[in-house]
């Protein structure tokens, strides 16, 4: 085995007995590189990536391809899951050598650690232009000894190129961040979007639930009912695709083709977290039981098949399974057949709805097989079975059901089983909002149960997050995402249990995020202050499949100010605001979480009170006016007695019930409306914000 051996992450363990000499990242490389005189070959991927086990079957595994790197390159491996920093980097470079980015990512550096070329997979074979990757080496093996002076040059222009920053041509004052600025980037998402398929773009199609998200918030604003309508209409044709797992819950990645018919089959946490939050907003808004139905489905899922024992939730499984793509997943019409004899008593038409239901056919719609979804509205294929609506949804629940049971038989997709604290943190956040809404105290219990061991093996002695756990093992020093999406799982736990300790250690992170990644021209770095030295400090403002760590900061900074009243918080999030606007107006697409702070800037957040007993009957209906309807901009906090001065949550300040009974105080920058003591008072004064 080679150096890999000893590290966590699943996707390194994957190389850990390749025959070549990988290095994991780390000062130690370089070292070796400068003393042997060698270009450092940086090879970048993640456990899902199919074409990164294409590369490493092809090349890495190869015991002549291997002795060429060996002899030529100092190699190292990266997961980009677990570095995001160094992903960022080096993706930056490539893309200003190649024009575009993907993964594996195959980078060519100085023994500085500077790039000096790049691209992402290379064949073994010369093949559609391409190189082989034996050629490749060898042309980056010459020009590092035959033409130094051109590639330091080449190394030179690259590294300024990296160090160029988006917030160096952002505004200065919040003249930009405006009601118009919002509209104008609502109307931007909204044409390019696809109006035969859903979505944006064509293929490949991916889900981007930020951007859907901010539509969702630009309805609850505008009342534009055609955002709404095309929100809506993405996820329901999302949901009848073959990218969403139609028999066991949960998202793949995308899909290759513009319709949503045939995934890419991984399915990533971070995807999962999002989308089943969006399903959720999509049900409070519309009351239509389908998003309800998908975002439980994706909660069970994840709480079935993606949680480790201890309440983390695990991070990809791969697309991958008994070494062909999508195997796991797909079906011919003989499987099912044989799949649904057991039910057959129960549901004699069983293969008959199956096939109708799913749109199943002999030849299938991949490779041979097919993958399952949903060809038609339920309503018309219940005509076309002479079956009630009611009926049919009965029966594909059992169909699903024992389909499910079979297919757990067959040999899994590759789990990645490490925990990183930004996706947990979206999955947990999303998990306890949900909990709240749907008032589902199993979701509770589970959020609760994955906020205390992120708590208790994530978080150091010194109050500093760590961003990988595996097997017993937290490490790495924690980034800007990390800290951002904790906070936020941590005020959802907060506003779904009113339990102070939640709120308490959100403050905290907060505190640690404005000390060790503020930068003094506005905005966060994506690392702190003393991580390791690169050849870049990223800040990375874009949104990529995952908000931007500035964004998702800026948002929950926005929160802490309206519990707290303190400026700190405030024009922190001011800071990264004001120098996006223009972009965000610009690029809408890239900045949607940023548009989405924006929002809650521009629009206000309104911040509530409740002073009350629990049990009481008045306080539940209070509690679930404010719970049940789309509210992104509200805050609340709750004390079950008077309160004089609170420890953690001065929104909860000089409260106290009047005449005995349960009181709400609604508030703006701290400047209270009288308070009332009924959900319809409560609803008529948020209905004025």
């Amino acid at each position: 085995m080679n150096r890999l051996r000893d590290e966590t992450s699943p996707y390194l363990l994957q190389h850990a007995d390749n025959p070549v000499d990988w290095h994991p990242w780390g000062e130690e490389a370089f070292r070796i590189a400068r003393e042997q005189d060698k270009p450092v070959l940086l090879s970048v991927g993640y456990s899902a990536c199919h074409w990164c086990h294409v590369m490493a079957h092809e090349s890495f595994e190869d015991n002549a391809t291997a002795e060429i790197m060996n002899a030529l390159f100092v190699n190292v491996k990266v997961d980009r899951e677990e570095r995001p920093d160094v992903d960022d980097i080096y993706m930056g470079a490539v893309q200003a050598i190649a024009g575009q980015g993907g993964w594996p990512m195959t980078v060519f550096l100085l023994p500085d650690g500077r790039p000096f070329y790049g691209g992402t997979y290379y064949p073994k074979e010369r093949r559609l232009g391409m190189p082989s990757f034996t050629q490749l080496m060898g042309a980056v093996h010459d020009a590092y000894r035959n033409q130094r002076d051109n590639l330091e040059q080449q190394a030179d222009n690259l590294h300024e190129a990296l160090k160029r920053d988006v917030l160096a041509i952002g505004r200065d004052d919040d003249s930009g961040l405006t009601a118009d600025m919002l509209d104008e980037a609502a109307k931007s998402l909204t044409a390019g979007m696809d109006r035969e398929n859903g979505g944006f773009g064509t293929q490949p199609k991916f889900p981007n639930p930020i951007s859907l998200e901010f539509l969702l918030r630009h309805h609850s604003r505008t009342n534009d009912e055609e955002a709404l309508n095309l929100v809506t209409f993405t996820l329901r044709r999302m949901a009848s695709g073959g990218i969403y797992d139609q028999i066991g819950g949960g998202f793949a990645r995308y899909s290759v083709d513009a319709h949503w018919l045939v995934p890419h089959f991984e399915k990533m946490l971070y995807d999962n977290a999002q989308l089943s939050r969006l399903y959720l907003h999509a049900w409070q808004i519309t009351k239509d039981s389908a998003f309800k139905s998908v975002a439980e489905d994706i909660y069970d899922y994840i709480l079935l098949e993606m949680t480790s024992p201890k309440g983390g939730f695990y991070s990809a499984t791969d697309a991958d399974s008994d070494g062909e793509e999508g195997k796991f997943f797909v079906w011919t019409i003989d499987e099912v057949a044989e799949a649904l004899i057991p039910i057959g008593d129960q549901l004699p038409r069983a293969l008959e709805i199956a096939i109708e239901a799913f749109g199943m056919t002999p030849q299938g719609n991949f490779e041979g097989s097919n993958i399952l979804h949903l060809p038609r509205p339920l309503g018309e294929t219940a005509e076309v079975l002479g079956l009630t609506d009611d009926e049919l949804i009965s029966a594909i629940g059992l169909i699903k059901r024992q389909l499910y049971k079979v297919r757990a038989e067959r040999v899994p997709p590759g789990l990645d089983d490490k925990i990183l604290t930004s996706w947990n943190g979206m999955m947990l956040a999303s998990l306890a909002e949900a909990a709240r809404v749907l008032k589902r105290d199993d979701y509770l219990a589970a959020a609760q149960l994955c906020g205390r061991f992120l708590l208790d093996q994530m978080l150091d002695n010194s109050g500093r997050l760590h961003r990988t756990h595996k097997e017993g093992r937290s490490k790495l020093n924690a980034y800007l995402e990390d800290y951002a999406n904790m906070i936020d799982a941590l005020l959802e736990l907060y506003m779904s249990t009113f339990d102070d300790a939640w709120f308490a250690r959100a403050r905290q992170l907060a505190d640690v995020a404005l000390s060790r990644f503020r930068s003094d021209d506005g905005g966060f770095y994506d690392t702190s202050d003393d991580h390791e030295d690169l050849i870049v400090r990223p800040r990375n403002m874009q949104d990529n499949v995952t908000p931007s760590g500035n964004a998702m900061m800026a948002k929950q900074l926005l929160r802490l100010a309206a519990y707290t009243g303190e400026d700190r918080y405030y024009e922190a999030a001011q800071e990264v605001l004001r120098k996006l606007s223009d972009a965000m107006r610009q690029y809408p697409q890239a900045f949607a979480e940023s548009l989405n702070a924006a929002d809650m800037r521009i629009q206000g957040i309104a911040e509530v009170a409740i002073i009350g007993d629990p049990d009481d009957a008045l306080m539940a209906d209070i509690v679930d006016s404010l719970r049940q309807p789309y509210r992104p901009n509200v805050v609340v906090a709750h004390a079950r007695d008077d309160v004089y001065e609170h420890e953690s949550i001065p929104l909860l300040n000089a409260r106290k019930r009047i005449d005995g009974m349960t009181t709400v105080y609604v508030c703006r920058n701290f400047a209270c409306r009288l308070p009332v003591k009924t959900a319809t008072e409560t609803e008529a004064l948020l209905a004025q914000w």
